[in-house]
Parts: structure tokens; C-alpha cells; sequence
């Protein structure tokens, strides 16, 4: 009894127990919140990088349990840098919108190799870890217009919102009108995920701890069901087949040095760029997403000491590239444990556990069907939308730039152009109203880059790659 006591007392002062107002109970209770509303990326991460990453001689079920196994790996490692050097009780692990970017823009859409896309991740990763100490990348972001901060969590959530339906086969491609609502009545797959949509909704609504998850697995053993019963064939609301456990990840862990290999320099080089900008802004934006929902920023819309929990991410970012897996980030679920009291690094430490003991329930969750892990993207997204009650709708700058970056991303399928709209539009409508000498010559240099990087998207350099 006195050990656990004494060991009590020696996490309550490492971590600042009573500073923060809290105690472990507390920070346990918060960090398994934290993991139950976020734990659905071990199922999500790997059924969208799985569209991108194929390896030969390997089944779809066992290269999804490879990069289960990574994105839990990468979960963890970014995680001990949150709890021990940030001391926030922030979980982290690949970013939704950041994977699909990976999967469907670099790898599916420009035809990068998969494993030069991991190098790229990696190289960012290092470069993120050298602006980061140095303080370069808080600087940065918090160069961001005041609008876009405080808009890109809704951006998004919409962004997300739009990827799950269309995974659900709830809305399908349409020529005249780009997309459509799809005949649900007649598609099983559409059908069960929006009963799967409803019920996890509802659960959220009764505000059920790991209500996200729970939806996942009941709309997966519902579909299942239907498939042992005969109402519909093997292979459409559950797999054709059952992969064997796969806890060897050696075909996936250290692919990203093959990267180095498939692609000449120059290309090389562009390719990191791309990927560079896009998760620079990506994350950041999470950040800043995470922490306006946690009520973590201050009047001016930045994160004091945002270099520690930037940190945090850049490690988890390198690490993940070598074991498999895309840019991990900072996670707005993590706003769920703090609700619930958590305060410190002991509450990430905590998800980091639960992450670890997860890796025994990988085999079983590659076995859930795709729809079913693709409507917490609808949910989380939808959740999400609460960011828009702190814009100031009636300020013109704030109508407009705020505006641009919410809808430009979905209607982009890109988090960086929706960002790019915002930064792009403030300072000019803010000069419009007369009101340039509120804007920071750092804020023109954002825009400029913008601007320069589009022009020479256009020029093909890019889309050459």
C-alpha cells in the first residue's frame, strides 16, 4: 500500500499534480476517455494507407494489420515525448486528413511510390524536429491570421465529413453535379453503415464514453451477421476471408530507405517539398484545432509553449515514416479527456498504455469491414463543426477568409488549400477596409508563398512528379 502511495506521490510531482489541480485518478479517467474516442485510427489509419500501400505477397488483411501495428507504434512514441517533454494531456497518432492526403493526392493521384512517399515523411519528420527546437515553426504558425486559426477545425471536420459518406457508398459520383446521394435503399453496404451512422450518433447524443468506437464494431458485427445469415454474399458487408494474425511488420518497418532509391533527386526533392507544405500547415492547423477545442490558446488564438507539443508530433512524424505509417499529429478527441479533467502529461501517458495494449486486438480488427471504420470520419467531422461559434461573422476579413478556408476544403479535398484560401484572402480584404496596418508583414510573406507555390503547381514542376 505505501508503494503505491509513494509511487502516486512521485507522479503527482513529476507532472505538477497540484499546480494543475488534479490528481491521478483523474488523469487515468481522462487519458482512457481520451483513448476510447480516438482508438478508432488503429481501425480507420490502416483501411485508408491500405489503398495506397500493396505489398507483394501479402494479402489486403495482412498488410492492414502491418500498418495497424505501425500506426499504434507511432501512437506511442510521439505520445511519451507529449507526457514527458510537453506535459500535455494531448494523445497523438497519424492525423486524419494527413493520411488521405498520403493515400489518395501523393501516392494514388501523382504516382509516387508508396515507400518515397514514406521516405518523403521521413524527411519532413527531421526537418520538422530542427524548426521545431529552434522555434521556427511556432513562429510560423502563429503568424497565422486570427480567422484561419480559429476556421480550419470546421474545415476539416467538413473535409472528413465528405470522405466517410462517399466511402459509405452514401454519396457517389454524379457528372452533372459532381455528387449525389446514392440509392441507399438499394446498396446493403449504404444501408448498414447509415443505421451503424445513427446508432453511433445516438450514443454520442447520451454522451457514452467510446461511443465512436462502439459504433465501429456494432455496425461491423451487423454487417457480419448479415453475411453468416445469407441476406448478402461473403466479400460485401464483411471480407471474402480471414487473414491469419500478422505481427511482422519487417516488410513495412524501414520501407521508406527503399524510397531513397525509386525517385532521382530532383524529383525527390520536389516530392518532400510537397509533402513538407502541405503537413506543415496540416498540422498545425490539428494543433491549433485540438487546443481552441481543449480552450488551450490564449486571447490572440496561439498555444503557450506551442514548441513542446510540435515536438511531440515531429517525433512521432520521424518515427512513424520508419515503421510504416503517415504524418502523425495532435488529435481533437483529446479535448474528451480534458473534459473529464485531465490536465497533464499523465493523461497522455495513459493513452499511450492503452495504445500498447491494443496491439493484442490487431488480428480482430482487420476483420472489421471498411464502411464500418469509415463513419467516425462522419462523426469526428461533424463534431468538429463546433469551432465556428468562436469566428466573428460580422467582421468582413473574418467573414471572408474564415469562409474561404471552411469550404475550400472539402470542395478541394485538400486541408492545405482551404488554408491556403484563408491566408491568401485576409491581408488583401483587410488592406481593402482599410485596415493594412493591422496586418503582419509576416502574414504577406504566408500569402506570398502561397501564391508561388500555386504558380509553380501550375507550371507542372508537381504534377510532373
Amino acid at each position: 500500500m505505501s508503494k503505491s502511495r509513494d509511487s502516486g506521490s512521485r507522479l503527482a510531482e513529476y507532472f505538477g499534480f497540484e499546480e494543475y489541480d488534479t490528481d491521478l485518478r483523474t488523469e487515468v479517467i481522462a487519458g482512457t476517455t481520451t483513448f476510447l474516442t480516438m482508438s478508432y485510427i488503429i481501425i480507420v489509419n490502416p483501411a485508408i494507407l491500405s489503398e495506397a500501400i500493396e505489398i507483394e505477397g501479402y494479402t489486403d488483411q495482412e498488410v492492414f494489420q502491418m500498418i495497424a501495428i505501425a500506426t499504434i507504434l507511432a501512437a506511442v512514441a510521439a505520445i511519451l515525448v507529449m507526457a514527458f517533454h510537453a506535459n500535455r494531456p494531448f494523445g497523438l497518432a497519424p492525423g486524419m486528413g494527413l493520411n488521405a492526403y498520403f493515400a489518395f493526392t501523393v501516392v494514388i493521384l501523382l504516382g509516387v511510390p508508396w515507400q518515397t512517399a514514406l521516405a518523403a515523411v521521413f524527411v519532413e519528420g527531421i526537418i520538422f524536429m530542427a524548426l521545431t527546437y529552434f522555434g521556427a515553426r511556432r513562429y510560423i504558425i502563429e503568424l497565422f491570421p486570427a480567422p484561419v486559426k480559429f476556421a480550419v477545425g470546421a474545415g476539416i471536420g467538413l473535409f472528413l465529413l465528405l470522405l466517410g459518406l462517399i466511402e459509405m457508398n452514401v454519396i457517389v459520383a454524379y457528372d452533372a453535379t459532381l455528387v449525389q446521394l446514392n440509392d441507399v435503399a438499394t446498396d446493403p453496404v449504404a444501408l448498414v453503415a447509415l443505421g451503424g451512422l445513427m446508432f453511433t450518433f445516438i450514443l454520442y447524443a447520451r454522451g457514452i464514453t467510446g461511443a465512436i468506437i462502439i459504433g465501429i464494431i456494432t455496425t461491423a458485427i451487423a454487417g457480419w451477421a448479415l453475411t453468416l445469415a445469407g441476406v448478402v454474399e461473403r466479400g460485401v458487408l464483411a471480407p471474402a476471408e480471414l487473414a491469419s494474425p500478422q505481427y511482422d511488420i519487417t516488410p513495412l518497418a524501414g520501407a521508406f530507405l527503399e524510397g531513397f532509391h525509386q525517385i532521382d533527386p530532383a524529383t525527390f526533392v520536389v516530392v518532400v517539398f510537397t509533402f513538407f507544405f502541405v503537413d506543415f500547415f496540416d498540422t498545425a492547423g490539428t494543433l491549433i484545432g485540438v487546443s481552441q477545442f481543449g480552450g488551450f490558446l490564449d486571447e490572440d488564438g496561439d498555444l503557450p509553449e506551442m514548441e513542446k507539443p510540435l515536438m511531440a508530433d515531429a517525433v512521432g512524424t520521424t518515427f512513424g515514416a520508419m515503421v510504416g505509417t503517415s504524418t502523425v499529429t495532435t488529435y481533437i478527441e483529446s479535448s474528451t479527456g480534458i473534459e473529464e479533467g485531465g490536465r497533464t502529461g499523465m493523461t497522455a501517458l495513459t493513452v499511450g498504455a492503452l495504445f500498447l495494449l491494443s496491439l493484442a486486438a490487431v488480428p480482430l480488427i482487420a476483420a472489421i469491414p471498411q464502411y464500418a471504420s469509415y463513419l467516425a470520419l462522419v462523426v469526428v467531422g461533424i463534431i468538429m463543426l463546433q469551432g465556428v461559434t468562436d469566428i466573428n461573422w460580422e467582421h468582413p476579413a473574418w467573414l471572408i477568409s474564415s469562409g474561404l478556408t471552411i469550404t475550400v476544403m472539402p470542395l478541394t479535398a485538400s486541408i492545405a488549400d482551404g488554408l491556403a484560401a484563408g491566408i491568401i484572402s485576409y491581408p488583401l480584404v483587410k488592406t481593402a477596409m482599410g485596415e493594412g496596418e493591422d496586418v503582419h508583414p509576416g502574414q504577406w510573406v504566408l500569402a506570398a508563398a502561397f501564391v508561388l507555390y500555386y504558380y509553380i503547381s501550375a507550371g507542372g514542376v508537381i504534377s510532373s512528379t
